[in-house]
Formats: C-alpha cells, structure tokens, sequence
C-alpha cells in the first residue's frame, strides 16, 4: 500500500491549492469535499469520480475516501457486488475484478461468528434484504438477530439503500411477502435466505443461498441472538412443485435450481411435518418496498442516518470508528459512497453522527450507513486500468471478505 502513503504525502502542498480554489475546485455537478478540507479529485470513469479529504472530528483527524456517482449519465450503473451465493464471501477488490465495476465499497453487516452456539459455523450470511440485478436474493433476520451497532431509533433490519428501475438512489424499506401453499392449507413464510428465521416461522431457501449449513437459522430468538438453537426443527425438500424428502434438522450443501427447501423451527416446524413425500408444495415470495412503488433493481441493508437532510434523533455521537457509508443528493441521481481510512493515524474514525454531518456537509439529503471497522473498503480503478486498487487503508491491515457490496460500473 505505499503507493498510497506516497500519494498522501506528495499531493498535500499541490491539494492545498485545491482546496483554496474552493468553488472552482469544488463546485462541479459531481459534489466536493467539505470546506476547508485538504483534497485530491480524480475522475475514474464516465460520471464516476474519486476524492480523498481529512476530516476533523472529536477523537481527531479521520480521513474519508469517496466515490461520487452520477447517476443522470447513461453510461453509470449501480449493482451489487456478492459472490454468486448469499452465504459466501469475498474481497471488495475481488468482487469488483470479477464482475467489471470501475468502484466499490462494502455493503451490509453479516453473520461473522457464532461463539454463543458451539458447533454452529457462522454462515457469511448479510443481514438486510438483498436484490441483485432486479432479482430478490433474501430478506431480513429478525432486528434482534443482527449484528453490527445497536439500531438508530425507528428503523429496523428491513431499512435499505438502493436504486430503482427509475435509476433514482433511495432509501426506504423491504418486507418479506410469501407464502407456502399446500392442497390443504396456505402458510405464511417467514423468511427468505436467511440465516435467522423468527421463531415459529417457516423459511425458505434456494439455490441463490449457497452451500453453507441451514442449521444457524434455527438458533436465537427474534429478540436475543445468542439464544440456544431450537431442539423442535423440520426440513422439507421441494422440487418441480412436490415434496421430495423430509429430515428433522436443516442440512447442508448446494441448492439445485428449481428445488427449495423449507425449514421450520417451533410452530412451522409442526405444519411442516404434515406434508407428505409427493404432495403438491407451491412457494411464492417477493419484497414489497415500503415508501416508492419503483421497483428497485439494486439494494441492500444497513442503517438510515439521515433523511431529508436532518440526522436521524438518537444517532450514537460518543462511539467513534472506521466507517462506511453512502450518501443520496440531487433528488437521487447522485451517489456518495463514503469509505474512512484505517492507517494508524486515522483509525480514530467518526461517530454515526459524525457521519451523518458529513454526508450532509457532501450535499447528502440522505445518508445510510454500511458495515464498518475490518470491512470497510473503498476500490477504485485508474483510468486506463485493468484492475481496481483499495484506496482505503483497512484497519485489519488487509481486505476481509465480506458478503456483498455497492458496486459502480461506467461503459465511458
């Protein structure tokens, strides 16, 4: 990373410049760094440019990496970054190699461990509701299942940042609709690909989840993580629209397309030991946006912590960290994707409300916050090159994988 460390120290006395330019360093339709801010700006693509500024802040300097994306240019795009599977993950460098993207950062908050339930592998699994591509790929655990800070006041694990077919970035809110139907009876599923179910529900699982254990989504309770696992669970395999096979505790491995398995814990449990080998099984499901009826092509989960230009009441101002962040502007049609460094010098980092005065001092109506501390990444490919380079330091002194990710993607 000393490339980085060198482009630090070199560019300050040409950056100050910059930054005493002011308007006209500064006020172009892509955004600027706050006032006052030592600054580098560099274009990476069509509608797509990349700054580095510090930050004071109560615990000291930080130092924010940002990814601004205009989303009014026809060539810019926004999709998620993940691996290929929902309980999977990878480096943000990797996962914007792999698929194209010009930039990126981390995204959700995940399933890292699983220390409270001995023998139960943590499955990588995001928290939030995630859609790829215009496609569904989960929804959200229970909010007493999550991991990461404690929630702002008033949101929840169904909150969601992402942009709709309308190609306006919003934030607003997922929810699970479903069903299992039966000759008999219609039950309501309780949850899509998930690595917590709420207790007594049923979930349901398909090829978009990946290999990893089903076990973990019958441990803890809607409201307390660490809970014992459920000693009452069922499991049912459907294919082409017919149970095929049936066991007492969620098993493992991949998920053929066109097959879904349904894992009950508690009551749903019970409703699912009715069915018989054979019998016709139809599982529907869909997330429903709370706020726009705009379909969104791209989402993900996190946290709101700042709506129509105000911070969210209650947002933590005492615990300071390296965070992630994304900001929306300009009615939608720009993005901020925030990323602090975590070099030493820097890792002090901001409190949640300190990140919410910096979106705004970006020219953010909106802010929601992303996974922080080891994951947050920013990646950022030069013009001419081949690959994507971390601009940030990570605070672990390397990538750690991560589930999924905002990624940006330029045809200019």
């Amino acid at each position: 990373m000393t490339h980085r460390q060198g482009r630090f120290a070199a560019g300050r006395s040409a950056l100050t410049l910059l930054t005493a330019l002011g308007t006209l360093a500064g006020a172009t339709l892509l955004g600027a760094a706050p006032a006052g801010a030592v600054q580098e700006r560099t274009r990476i693509a069509a509608g797509v440019v990349y700054e580095q500024f510090d930050i004071p802040a109560a615990r000291g300097m930080a130092h924010a990496h940002v990814v601004t994306v205009d989303l009014r240019d026809p060539r810019v795009r926004v999709d998620l970054l993940y691996p290929g599977a929902v309980a999977a993950r990878a480096t943000v460098s990797g996962l914007a190699d792999s698929e194209g993207a010009v930039a990126g950062v981390n995204g959700d908050f995940f399933n890292i461990t699983e220390t409270q339930h001995p023998g139960v592998e943590a499955t990588g699994a995001s928290v939030g509701p995630a859609i790829a591509k215009g496609r569904a790929l989960k929804s959200a655990v229970p909010d007493g299942q999550r991991f990461g800070p404690a929630l702002p006041p008033g949101t929840s694990t169904r909150d969601v940042m992402g942009v709709g077919v309308d190609r306006r970035a919003r934030i607003g809110g997922l929810a699970l609709i479903g069903s299992v139907r039966t000759p008999e009876e219609r039950l309501p599923l309780g949850g899509l690909n998930q690595y917590a179910l709420p207790v007594g529900s049923v979930g349901a699982f398909t090829s978009d989840w990946g290999s990893a254990s089903r076990v973990r989504a019958t441990c803890g309770t809607d409201t307390d993580r660490a809970a014992p696992c459920s000693t009452d669970t069922y499991e049912v395999t459907v294919r082409d629209g017919r149970v095929v096979s049936a066991v007492d505790r969620p098993g493992s491995g991949a998920i053929a397309p066109g097959t879904t398995v349904l894992v009950g814990r508690e009551a749903g449990a019970q409703q699912l030991r009715k069915l018989s080998t054979g019998e016709a099984v139809k599982v529907r499901h869909r997330l429903v946006a709370s706020v726009s009826q705009t379909p969104y092509r791209f989402a993900l989960g996190g946290f709101p912590v700042l709506r129509y230009g105000r911070p969210l009441p209650g947002l933590d101002d005492t615990t300071s960290a390296v965070r992630t962040a994304v900001g929306i502007a300009d009615g939608g049609r720009r993005l901020l994707l925030l990323a602090l460094d975590g070099a030493a010098e820097y890792r002090s980092g901001l409190t949640i409300a300190e990140v919410a005065d910096t979106l705004r001092g970006l020219g953010a109506v909106h802010g929601f916050g992303l996974d922080g501390g080891g994951s947050t990444t920013l990646v950022a490919r030069d013009p001419g090159a081949t690959a994507v380079t971390v601009r940030n330091h990570p605070s672990g002194g390397a990538e750690r994988p991560v589930p999924n990710g905002v990624g940006i993607f330029s045809q200019g």
